[in-house]
């Protein structure tokens, strides 16, 4: 019995290195088609390529990677022996790692994982969700497998990832199919792999498995998908930003191949023009997301630095890093004090303390910058700016700031200009944040596309009446290009007024004035001669548990902390308080119901129409009672504001004019 076990385990280990060996490409000339032999360094790869001796060409190109050192990837390298030797490399990457053996992948954090087989599957669509598709060709379990191989030693991840890497290889040849083509060589997902590659590359290289003929493989490959990238650059947008980086940075890690310097030139090309096209004078980008903004820092900031390792950091001008620096203090304007940013458009929560990391290595960048370096390093280095409220008025974020710390209180409005895919029908609608709570968070995007019940799901986020603005029969916006009619600042009062054309002949004039560093009297106006139902929407924290009171048209929030909300309207006039479905999504493909409701009149007439509303924080278990007078010079047509306001029996003048 003891003979036979042995027997067949020898066999076993002999089928095993045979077909591993079945696997191994013979070596030609044509193997080496896209590496620049003359490199330095590559001297004695040179000799014996020129001798005929392929396979010791290889062997010795491997060598030379598994001792080169200077050129540094920015996530793993080869000599990072002893971050990785014996240490735990997190419960999430050693579950990516030992499922991936399993062919158990997790193409989308927003779902689990799926089995795609025995024999990998790589048509299977378990979720019609676009994204876990394409996701899918990002093979983000790769490194994972690289951080388990040189935490344990184990050469099964490795054995492993190179005939994965082999396997996707042959059944995603390109051109194999008008589908495949859409989803395993989308440029963008082409560009994640040629990204994640680099550092994947120097966790396996010191494997056994890793051999001279996977090399050639592997650079092969690379090379080829990096050259798909410039022939087919996005049209625009982040997607096009991100490919720029990527490419540049493939020709930065891996100099030794042919293309490198072209790469390397076609990347620079396109960041520097796309930074002055994609990015608006105040440091927006131009698709109105804070989340894809911040990414974008990170791409320009990425490209700048692979540009210096390969030495040509000076093909950027002096205004491209005046322009991330400057896109890094518009993220800081549009923060919370706990670091978090509105879900305007595509936008998710993001972890604060990632983005703490993340201020703190901008600061080191741009280390004379008080207000980075203040963000960074939590208050403890740094200054704070000289303001509190802060107008971004080419990509229309308004920010109404009476402080910076957690008992400060902050509105952030989006009104800006039309933008590209991820913003939303939504000029008008705001966060606010009071003491520690996101009262009002943005409905978020759930879930990006995908067959016809995925598309139907995101268009419900997508709608102008899940958003707290105005609304004309609840149709969404036709168009959102607000243009800024007044904002100013002063000790007592901030305002901002803009008017967007939201629907044909209806255009919204939305005024919000921050009035005592305190609360927020809203003012809209629906002009024009269309007729309709018109609504003011809101919508609340899915845990406020609110008090709606239909007779004085009021809707409280009931923490039992005490820091609540009241939103009012003060419409002299009959307006009609009316309860909506709700829901918010901080994390993709997952929603949260939360309490919502509309201020309700309608618009028989051309003439124009208002609602009041005021949006007042306050402490304790009991609201305010709060109530209107419209004085003698009060005139809305003329845009000129004339009110006093009683506050739990306390008189406040409100003056202003909306169009100087």
């Amino acid at each position: 019995m003891k003979n036979l076990k042995k027997t067949i385990t020898l066999l076993l280990l002999f089928t095993t290195a045979y077909f591993t060996h079945a696997q191994e490409k013979q070596l030609t000339k044509e193997s080496f088609d896209v590496v620049n032999l003359h490199y330095p360094g590559l001297e004695n790869v040179n000799q014996l390529f020129t001798s005929g001796k392929y396979d010791e060409a290889a062997r010795a190109l491997l060598n030379y990677y598994r001792e080169r050192r200077k050129i540094k990837s920015p996530d793993f390298n080869v000599g990072d022996e002893t971050r990785f030797r014996g240490k735990d490399i997190g419960k999430a990457n050693q579950l990516k790692a030992d499922n991936a053996l399993l062919h158990q992948f997790q193409p989308h954090k927003g779902y689990g994982y799926f089995d795609y087989g025995t024999d990998i599957n790589w048509d299977y669509w378990p979720v019609k969700d676009n994204e876990v598709r394409w996701q899918l060709h990002r093979v983000t379990w790769w490194q994972p497998m690289g951080m388990a191989y040189r935490s344990s030693g184990d050469e099964k991840y490795a054995k492993e990832w190179v005939s994965q890497f082999r396997d996707w290889e042959k059944k995603n040849v390109l051109g194999r199919s008008k589908e495949n083509d859409q989803f395993a060589w989308r440029p963008l997902e082409v560009s994640e792999r040629i990204q994640s590659l680099p550092g994947t590359f120097n966790l396996f290289v010191v494997s056994s498995n890793f051999t001279p003929a996977f090399l050639m493989e592997f650079l092969n490959s690379f090379s080829k998908q990096t050259a798909y990238i410039p022939k087919n650059y996005s049209k625009e947008g982040n997607h096009l930003l991100f490919e720029a980086q990527r490419i540049l940075s493939a020709g930065a890690f891996f100099p030794e191949l042919k293309a490198a310097e072209e790469w390397r030139k076609s990347g620079i090309e396109i960041l520097n023009r796309e930074i002055k096209l994609q990015v608006l004078p105040d440091g927006v980008q131009w698709e109105l997301s804070p989340i894809y903004h911040a990414a974008c820092i990170e791409i320009f900031l990425k490209a700048y630095n692979s540009a210096k390792m390969a030495g040509v950091a000076k093909e950027f001008p002096e205004t491209y890093s005046k322009t991330i620096e400057k896109m890094m203090v518009a993220t800081a304007n549009i923060s919370f004090p706990d670091y978090s940013t509105p879900m305007f458009g595509d936008s998710w929560t993001f972890d604060k303390n990632g983005r703490i990391k993340q201020f703190l290595n901008w600061s080191k960048m741009f280390p004379e910058n008080g207000l980075l370096k203040y963000l960074g390093t939590a208050g403890a280095e740094g200054q704070l700016p000289n303001y509190g409220s802060h107008a971004l008025s080419d990509g229309g974020f308004y920010t109404f700031r009476n402080g910076w710390n957690d008992k400060s209180t902050v509105m952030i409005v989006k009104a800006g200009p039309p933008a590209e895919f991820h913003a939303q029908p939504d000029n008008g609608t705001f966060e606010l944040w009071v003491k520690g709570r996101n009262f009002t968070p943005d409905t978020g995007c759930y879930i990006y596309s995908g067959d016809a019940e995925v598309t139907k799901m995101r268009n419900w986020y997508r709608q102008t009446r899940v958003h707290s603005t105005l609304t004309l029969d609840n149709q969404n916006m036709i168009i959102t290009k607000a243009k800024e009619n007044k904002w100013s600042t002063s000790k007592n009062l901030d305002q901002l007024t803009y008017t967007n054309p939201s629907y044909t002949d209806l255009n919204h004039q939305r005024t919000i004035l921050f009035i005592d560093q305190k609360y927020f009297l809203i003012l809209d106006k629906a002009i024009g001669k269309a007729t309709g139902n018109l609504g003011v929407h809101f919508q609340l924290k899915e845990d406020s548990k609110p008090v709606f009171n239909k007779t004085n048209n009021s809707v409280t929030t009931t923490y039992e902390d005490g820091n609540n909300l009241l939103i009012q309207s003060l419409n002299t006039d009959r307006v009609t308080l009316n309860e909506e479905d709700g829901k918010v999504s901080y994390q993709y493909a997952k929603e949260i119901a939360r309490p919502a409701f509309v201020f309700e009149k309608p618009k028989t007439t051309a003439a124009a129409q208002s609602f009041i509303t005021v949006v007042y924080p306050y402490d304790g278990t009991k609201a305010p009672e709060i109530s209107i007078k419209m004085n003698k010079a009060n005139d809305f047509e003329k845009g000129i504001i004339d009110m006093s306001l009683q506050i739990d029996g306390k008189k406040s003048e409100v003056k202003t004019n909306l169009n100087d």
